[in-house]
């Protein structure tokens, strides 16, 4: 800023003399201000030379020596001014928050707790060394890498395997550092020091990455690579063939390349100010600039294409319980449990509207579960109490497995009495956000994740990725993320410690910051402030039009100074009228660059605020009537038992279908569906979901029709198979159904969750 302060003062200064008479000295100050600017426009020349390129700043160099030469003072005084303006306006766009990785060194553990002979003593990390035996608390980070020795642990890895479910270690295991204890304090025998350890690693790792990453180069830069030796022919041509100097300065004076310098960084700093109305925060124009020509989407999948928390997916009832019973008994014990999956059964019990009461007596074993006493019954929530097995609890097991889901059994008084299935659920929003990507210019995604293999491969069957890497660490994600990088611009996108270095390696690395880590955030390029995929979208937009608008701006104003240039070479512009003329050019540049501020058409569709509220109010019934959904299929199931016990379930069953789903599906029928076929300008928009509501009405019809038919004793045997191949067909269709408005439909709407 002082650079532009003292040339715009030296501008005004000059002129108010030589307007009063006192030209000699107008002079002065003018060419005083035009030599202060050669020392930064040559150290820019030089910094370019330096780094392999030669960028239109020479032009500029050129200019301001040439008005020196033959006098012209005030057109180098313009020049100076427009230099300093166009650097001021870039430093400000670009301004970035460098790849600064304190975050991963903040978070390293820094204590540990060691067993001396004087007992327990806190130590700092550094001090601590092979064959030592520490105790690692509830809720800390394991320090060192070592074996679990005494008791099992249960440990939560997603920070180095993005892996969202805890993981249970046995005595003799071997467990990282970095990993955080979500179970009941443990011992740990050290096998490394604090630097050998894993965690260790990804610092080092994320250092190098940030060291290896290339600087973006300016669009005014590629413009040079013609622009310049142009520029010389024209002004060596004007000066040879009309023996005027002076000519060769107008022709330099003209081609100043103040619409290159002042093109791009205006469109990129209205750019940033756009991603930042939409939770985006792009660190400088540098990243918006690559953004705008990615071609391949690394995606990390735990956080980023998923929820990034384990939710219960499904509750499976034994004989004698409900689905409901089950899930009301497991979250009265977990009230009390510090396991890192109470909190998702629990939430599910508030969801679903399962009874719960105060459990006394409520213990928990590390690697086994949690136990308390309910109504005077004793209830097991965890693992399988040992001893018990039978065809069903295989058969729940190996729907679990194909499943890629976490089993939680719950058991009363030594005896099965259901299974909780928790999974890590695909964004709403994700299948969407990928159909956006590609539409905007992306043309090769890339799923690159530390899970197991059959659990990464069923997400990207969903979502329909070209590539599935599983089970990498992050020194393997590093390399996948420098080879994709190698064949086109390349975003990584993550949440984890684990991701810091893979995003700092790729050209530009975007962190979800709501729920991310605070590493990944400080590795990254791009941080998306609120928990949506889809403003990943929406950032690639806007850098894409930034971007077109940035280099049409600048396309514009070279083309009118190559038309000045031509002018001034024949004589009819002078060095000063050029100056000023070229300041013209550059105020119809900026201006055009300038539009990047307003809103453009982009890939997102814009849904009006009548809609936008019907959509929210149907998203939030589906969320109160997913329990509904579960009842259809503990019915069908209840049909294995004697007519009379099934029964009630199935009129149950009916009573929800009539009083609750089917009024929500003739409401979005009614309200809902003609407001998306007006936004969607298409009548044919929701014929499909139109269709599944007259199935879901026939199959409701149908399960009625059984409903009247059934005496007191039951369905009669022969409704047997119709009935229960009915309450499998409604939840199937319902499933799916939920699911496909879910994703076409309710993600169209801007709010944060």
């Amino acid at each position: 800023m002082g650079f532009l302060a003292f040339t715009a003062a030296a501008l005004v200064v000059g002129i108010v003399l030589s307007l009063a008479g006192l030209s000699v000295w107008g002079d002065v100050v003018l060419a005083v201000g035009t030599i202060v600017a050669l020392g930064p426009a040559s150290w820019w020349v030089v910094s370019a030379l330096r780094a392999g390129r030669l960028g239109v700043d020479a032009i500029a160099v050129l200019a301001l020596v040439g008005t020196l030469a033959v006098r012209e003072y005030l057109a180098g005084a313009l020049i100076a001014v427009m230099l300093a303006g166009g650097r001021a306006l870039e430093h400000y766009a670009m301004r970035r928050a460098r790849r600064d990785l304190t975050a991963l060194y903040e978070r390293a553990p820094r204590s540990a707790h060691r067993y001396d002979r004087d007992g327990l003593r806190r130590l700092d990390v550094g001090e601590v060394s092979r064959g030592d035996l520490l105790l690692v608390p509830a809720g800390e980070m394991v320090p060192v890498d070592g074996v679990v020795s005494r008791c099992a642990a249960l440990l939560d890895e997603s920070a180095l395997t993005g892996e969202a479910l805890p993981v249970d270690y046995p005595v003799g295991e071997s467990v990282r550092s970095g990993v955080v204890n979500v179970g009941p304090a443990f011992d740990l025998r050290a096998t490394s020091t604090a630097e050998e350890s894993a965690y260790a690693g990804v610092v080092r790792l994320a250092g190098e990455a940030e060291a290896g990453s290339a600087p973006v180069v300016r669009v005014a830069d590629r413009f040079a690579a013609w622009f310049l030796p142009a520029t010389l022919v024209l002004a060596g041509l004007a000066w040879v063939l009309s023996g005027e100097a002076v000519r060769a300065v107008a022709v330099l004076v003209v081609a100043t390349p103040c619409p290159l310098l002042l093109a791009a960084p205006a469109a990129i700093a209205s750019g940033l100010s756009r991603t930042a109305r939409r939770g985006v925060v792009v660190k400088g124009g540098g990243a918006l600039e690559t953004l705008g020509r990615a071609r391949t989407l690394v995606l990390d999948k735990t956080g980023t294409l998923t929820q990034g928390r384990p939710e219960v997916v499904d509750i499976v009832a034994a004989q004698g319980f409900s689905a409901r019973e089950v899930l009301g008994l497991a979250a009265s014990v977990d009230r009390m449990s510090a396991h890192v999956l109470a909190a998702a059964i629990t939430q599910a019990a508030d969801q679903r509207g399962a009874e719960t009461v105060v459990a006394e007596g409520v213990h928990e074993q590390a690697g086994s579960g949690t136990t308390g006493s309910v109504d005077g019954r004793l209830v097991h929530v965890g693992k399988a109490p040992k001893g018990l097995d039978s065809a069903w609890m295989a058969a729940q097991r190996a729907r679990a497995a194909l499943d890629s889901a976490m089993t939680v059994w719950v058991s009363v008084d030594g005896s099965v009495a259901g299974l909780i299935l928790l999974r890590d659920e695909v964004r709403a929003d994700a299948a969407r956000t990928l159909r956006r990507l590609r539409s905007a210019g992306i043309e090769r995604v890339v799923m690159l994740t530390g899970d197991r293999a059959e659990v990464a491969e069923s997400v990207a069957a969903v979502l329909g990725v070209d590539r599935v890497i599983a089970e990498q660490t992050p020194a393997q994600k590093v390399a996948v993320v420098r080879e994709e990088a190698e064949r086109a611009p390349t975003v990584m996108v993550g949440d984890g410690v684990n991701d810091a270095p893979a995003l700092a390696a790729a050209q530009v690395g975007v962190a979800m910051g709501a729920h991310g880590s605070a590493a990944s955030t400080q590795a990254a390029d791009v941080v998306l402030t609120t928990d949506r995929l889809d403003r990943l979208a929406d950032a690639m937009d806007v850098a894409r039009r930034t971007r077109r608008i940035a280099v049409e701006s600048a396309g514009i104003g070279i083309g009118l100074s190559v038309v000045a240039m031509v002018a001034a070479a024949l004589g009819a512009i002078p060095p000063a009228g050029g100056a000023l003329l070229q300041e013209a050019i550059d105020v119809a540049v900026i201006l055009n660059a300038l539009r990047a501020l307003r809103p453009g058409r982009g890939t997102r569709l814009h849904v009006d605020a009548p809609t936008d509220a019907l959509l929210h109010h149907f998203d939030r019934e589906h969320a109160t009537l997913r329990p509904a959904l579960d009842l259809l299929r503990e019915a069908a199931d209840a049909l294995d038992r004697p007519s009379a016990q099934a029964l009630p379930l199935v009129r149950h069953v009916h009573d929800v279908l009539s009083s609750e789903i089917l009024p929500h599906e003739q409401a979005e029928e009614q309200r809902l569906y003609p407001a998306l076929s007006r936004l969607l300008r298409d009548p044919e928009a929701t014929v499909t979901m139109s269709r599944a509501h007259a199935e879901i009405s026939r199959l409701a019809a149908r399960l009625a029709r059984h409903v009247e038919l059934a005496g007191t004793n039951g369905p009669r045997p022969e409704q047997i198979d119709d009935l229960r191949a009915c309450l499998y067909g409604l939840h199937a269709v319902l499933t799916l159904h939920f699911a496909q408005e879910e994703e076409a439909y309710f993600s169209l709407t801007g709010r944060a969750e």
